[in-house]
């Protein structure tokens, strides 16, 4: 068994590394101020900081590294790297979530869509929108949930994809729609039912919607604990009224939906789980400063026990999570996204309750402050709670594990003698 990363993961570490201290970490500042000026502040890659952090990001090689060694197209800067090799890599950036991953190119939801046009996009598709998504030149958004139905079934999902002719109609509401808000995210990738009556997993379809396409509208942005999340083109609220688009912007063949969605939230749910280890170590790193820094009835707080217990116990709990999701993603490159599935689920279920936990225990040590606008902590902790719904909510996937390891367990009593 061997703990060591491979020599290539230490280089783009170790570039990545000095990246974030020299480029990354003085622009958060920056980013915010800038954000602030903007005429529309939904349009938060427009920033000139992340323009530069991205050319930057480009001629250090760190460019799309979220293209695993399957997904690698030729020619294509970036990529190439096994899920083992990204792990380290993706933690990393997520130290500095709302700069870092789109400064590489590696944030979500444009990752994931990438990942769904490359493998079961036409020509045409890929061209016209998978080529300006891998330069950055382009946004993306992936509609899936919806308001009126319980969307941790995506088997519910409502919203109807009706042939007519050489067009598809749409019809159907969708909300918390991550970077819809963003003027600059011009295509979305959207499920829905092309035949009620098929069988159950074959009744839902995946098409490509244009922005400025007539009778779709964004009616709203959403707010997580009164943050709006614009620093990542916010969630949204959309209606698809008549909604008309091409027959050849359907994404696979009819009924693919439901296969097309597993397929993409593999790989999305082990990336969350990675930047979200990068959210837990930043929140040590300053939960230990403001231990040292703050005095309290004479000494400093990091002399108190219940504070020392819990930074000991966060640090236990980071390493106990991050060889889990390192476990993970080394079975994805050896046996496959559904070979891995179970070790896909322990990990979404574990990651963003281990990380909120962690959260809690730094705004504790930061007192008021860390409610505040003036720490990132309170921002970090409305984004993680998101993460215990995004790509199925906690009890879904406690299920699902439950019943594996029920058959697992049957199976090996059946085998004994």
């Amino acid at each position: 068994m061997e703990f060591q990363f491979d020599a290539r993961t230490e280089e783009l570490r170790a570039s990545l590394l000095e990246f974030m201290d020299q480029h990354v970490y003085p622009a958060e500042r920056v980013f915010h101020e800038q954000l602030a000026e903007l005429k529309d502040p939904w349009a938060w890659d427009s920033v000139p900081v992340l323009q530069e952090l991205r050319t930057e990001a480009r001629r250090r090689g760190l460019w799309n590294l979220f293209l695993v060694d399957r997904h690698s197209l030729p020619g294509e800067e970036g990529g190439g790297l096994t899920n083992l090799q990204y792990a380290p890599l993706a933690e990393i950036s997520g130290r500095s979530l709302h700069l870092a991953p789109p400064a590489m190119n590696c944030a979500a939801p444009d990752t994931g869509n990438m990942e769904v046009l490359h493998m079961f996009g036409t020509p045409e598709q890929k061209e016209r929108w998978l080529e300006p998504l891998l330069k950055g030149e382009i946004r993306s958004a992936f509609a899936m949930t919806e308001p009126n139905v319980a969307s941790s079934d995506a088997t519910n999902i409502g919203t109807s994809i009706v042939r007519d002719g050489d067009s598809y109609v749409i019809n159907g509401s969708k909300w918390w729609i991550t970077g819809a808000m963003n003027p600059n995210a011009e295509i979305f990738v959207v499920m829905g039912k092309t035949d009620p009556d098929a069988e159950r997993h074959r009744r839902q379809s995946m098409i490509l919607v244009e922005r400025d396409t007539p009778g779709f509208e964004i009616l709203r942005g959403m707010e997580v604990f009164g943050y709006d999340d614009r620093e990542h083109g916010g969630h949204a609220e959309l209606t698809f009224t008549d909604v008309r688009v091409p027959a050849a912007n359907l994404i696979g063949g009819e009924g693919d939906g439901f296969a097309i969605a597993q397929a993409r939230l593999g790989p999305g749910r082990i990336h969350h789980c990675m930047r979200s280890i990068g959210i837990a170590e930043r929140a040590v790193e300053l939960m230990c400063a403001r231990a040292d820094e703050r005095v309290a009835f004479g000494r400093p707080i990091a002399d108190q026990g219940v504070i020392r217990d819990w930074i000991a116990e966060s640090r236990i709990r980071i390493e106990q999570l991050r060889l889990l999701v390192l476990k993970t993603a080394w079975l994805m490159d050896t046996v496959g996204n559904k070979g891995a599935h179970a070790e896909i689920q322990a990990i979404k279920i574990a990651t963003p309750s281990t990380v909120q936990w962690i959260l809690d225990k730094a705004i504790q040590v930061h007192g008021a402050g860390g409610l505040s606008q003036d720490f990132m902590l309170a921002n970090m902790y409305a984004h993680i709670r998101t993460l215990r719904f995004a790509d199925g909510p906690d009890e879904v996937h406690r299920n699902a594990l439950a019943k594996s390891e029920l058959r697992q367990q049957a199976k090996a009593r059946a085998a004994r003698p």
